[in-house]
Formats: C-alpha cells, structure tokens, sequence
C-alpha cells in the first residue's frame, strides 16, 4: 500500500500578492525521487516555500507529511518542518561551531534533551553520509562537496518522510556533484525517504533520470502524465 507524502489539488501559489503558479495538482508516494525544474522566476522557489510552510497557502487543498497545508499557522510550522528535511545550495552551516555542533544545534532546536541519543543520531546521521570521522571539522575546513553533505546529515537527523533539495548541487563541481546524487538516491533506496529536489542541472537529470515537475507559463507539468513523444508537451 502505497502512502502519499505530498498531494496538492487545485492549489494556487502566491508571492505576496501576484498569482505565480495557478491550479497545481499532482502527488508524491512515499520512496519516490522527483525533479523540480524550471527557468528562474516560473515559481520552483515559491513552490518549495510552500510546502514547507514559509509562504501560506490561500487557495485549495494541500498536504504535506500528514499536515493540512490550509489550516497552517506560525504555531504548526515547526511540527510540520520537523517531519521534513530541507537542503540548501549555499549549505547554511552555522560557520562558528564545528560539524557535531552545528547537527547538534538542530537536534536541540527541536527538542531532543538526551545527550546519549543525541551522540548516537549525530554519528549515525555522518556515517551515513560517509563524514563519520569529521564531526570536529569547521566548515571552513571542508570542501564544498563535504559541507554538502554535512547539510544533507543535518536534514536527516529527525528521520524525515520528505526531504525537499534546493539546488544541492549548484555549486559543485560535476565530479562532487555525482557524489552527491549517488548519496541521495541511496538515501531512498535504503531510508525509504521521499526526495523533491529543484535543479537546472540537466546534466545530473540525464545521468540519474527520474520523474519531472516542470513550472512553465505559471503551470506545473508532470513527465508522469505524458509519452514520451517529440510532440508530448515541454520534457
């Protein structure tokens, strides 16, 4: 039985007061690798805003992770942000406090008071992504691809059914950004996550092909829906 992680029916996306994407449906099942793409301004990042709760949504029906996108206030916000990991394309590491403290600040953000379980989740989120003996490291230390993955440990540390990726490889070089695309995919395979990532790497989309949400002329176009034909739409 399947189990849907995200479902939007007739939803219509605002940045302030302009409509940027109108009358978005689809789903995203559980275990499911899923491509945002879309040239700048056609509302990928108002998108993702949306999902995890930093812009409203005012019309139609959403949810995420179990939480219903319309009844959502600045007090549910943190709850649904904590059944979600997000990663960023600029890492935003806390630059003054070394790798373990830097996923331990999250942990404490959210809640977790036992040191004992703290110390485990920390070394069982770098073991998995391959970081497990650089947790004294500070980020300036760290190369580009590491401080990626220290992001993608620290969207892992309260075991989210979704992760939403905003450009994680937009800054890498393509060799690191391999790296990275494998680690995510394993991430599916073995955790069972779900993963929505936004890219204008078309490179990374043909090495590691997977289903496309495409925003396009204040639309969201799903590959799903369509054959792949010459004339099939915009994929």
């Amino acid at each position: 039985m399947s189990e849907t992680v995200i479902s939007l029916e007739h939803v219509n996306i605002y940045q302030g007061q302009s409509l940027v994407l109108e009358d978005v449906n689809f789903t995203v099942e559980k275990g499911e690798f899923v491509y945002l793409v879309g040239k700048t301004g056609t509302g990928k990042s108002s998108l993702l805003k949306t999902l995890y709760g930093e812009l409203s949504l005012k019309e139609g029906k959403a949810n995420v992770v179990g939480f219903d996108l319309s009844d959502m206030d600045w007090k549910k916000v943190p709850f649904l942000r904590r059944n979600l990991g997000v990663v960023f394309q600029d890492f935003q590491l806390l630059t003054d406090r070394n790798v373990h403290d830097n996923l331990k600040f999250v942990l404490k953000a959210t809640g977790w008071k036992d040191e004992q379980l703290i110390e485990e989740k920390i070394n069982d989120v770098l073991d998995k992504v391959g970081l497990k003996s650089k947790g004294f490291k500070m980020p300036f230390e760290m190369s580009g691809g590491e401080q990626q993955r220290v992001d993608i440990a620290r969207a892992l540390l309260n075991s989210p059914k979704l992760i939403l990726a905003d450009e994680p490889t937009g800054n890498l070089d393509p060799e690191t950004s391999d790296e990275i695309m494998q680690l995510l995919f394993q991430i599916v395979q073995d955790y069972g996550a779900t993963i929505l990532m936004a890219t204008h790497d078309f490179i990374v989309i043909n090495r590691y092909p997977s289903r496309i949400l495409k925003t396009e002329r204040g639309r969201v176009f799903d590959s799903s829906n369509y054959v792949a034909e010459e004339n099939s739409t915009t994929f």
